[in-house]
């Protein structure tokens, strides 16, 4: 028997409950394996470039900053001109990820890159997305080898390069190309969903930013069409 089905046996079994008969358990299995949409926002009914926007929009909503770049040969021009302007090290800890591969460090040697998970001495950390969401301006980032979630959240200072063409307009879209991409069964260990910087606002309801995470966001929108 698949897990899946012993653990929702086990549910059924300490609630009292006997097993399904066949068309319910049919029923179920087709609305598991089906990946039926939930409601869909009218704002993302839009033109691709006003998704984009409003992603943008969204995401400085939510305290992240970000920058438009033009093509993928300025992404690091553009992180030292981010830190330059936050006063932040010059010592980056990069995504292995092969998306960053071809960015031409080489112009631009006062910064240090290195390659791999984030340790605690990393204030910095550059890393692909795998989407951005414009319905509420939140990063999609999903885990691997090449894509360690320490550089998600141990770095206070988070850069992220995003390309136009990764940006979906909602949710669903976002979960619809991780399945097409790994397969339903095969999904990432963790999928993370970045809605701006880390905050909390459990004490007294003062807002603190980097609670649980890094106090700054920054996304970098390359357009990666020409």
């Amino acid at each position: 028997m698949p897990s899946r089905d012993r653990i929702f046996a086990r549910i059924r079994h300490n609630l009292g409950r006997g097993p399904l008969d066949e068309a319910a358990a049919g029923a179920l299995k087709a609305r598991i394996e089906g990946h039926a949409s939930h409601t869909i926002p009218t704002r993302t009914d839009i033109s691709r470039d006003k998704q984009i926007d409003l992603f943008q929009e969204k995401a400085e909503a939510l305290a992240a900053t970000v920058a438009r770049v033009p093509s993928l040969a300025e992404v690091p021009e553009a992180v030292r001109d981010y830190l330059a302007a936050h006063n932040l090290p010059t010592r980056i800890k990069m995504s292995p990820d092969t998306a960053l591969d071809g960015l031409p460090f080489d112009k631009t040697p006062m910064l240090e890159v290195s390659r791999g998970a984030a340790s605690p001495e990393d204030e910095v950390s550059l890393t692909p997305a795998f989407t951005g969401i414009a319905e509420t301006g939140t990063l999609c980032m999903a885990s691997g080898p090449e894509t360690p979630s320490t550089l998600n959240f141990l770095p206070e200072n988070h850069v992220v390069m995003i390309r136009e063409s990764q940006i979906t307009g909602t949710l669903e879209d976002s979960w619809a190309q991780l399945r097409e991409k790994f397969g339903a069964g095969n999904l990432p260990r963790t999928v993370n969903f970045i809605s701006g910087p880390s905050r909390t606002g459990d004490i007294e309801q003062t807002l603190i930013m980097g609670a649980h995470g890094p106090r700054r966001l920054h996304i970098l929108i390359v357009d990666d069409e020409k």
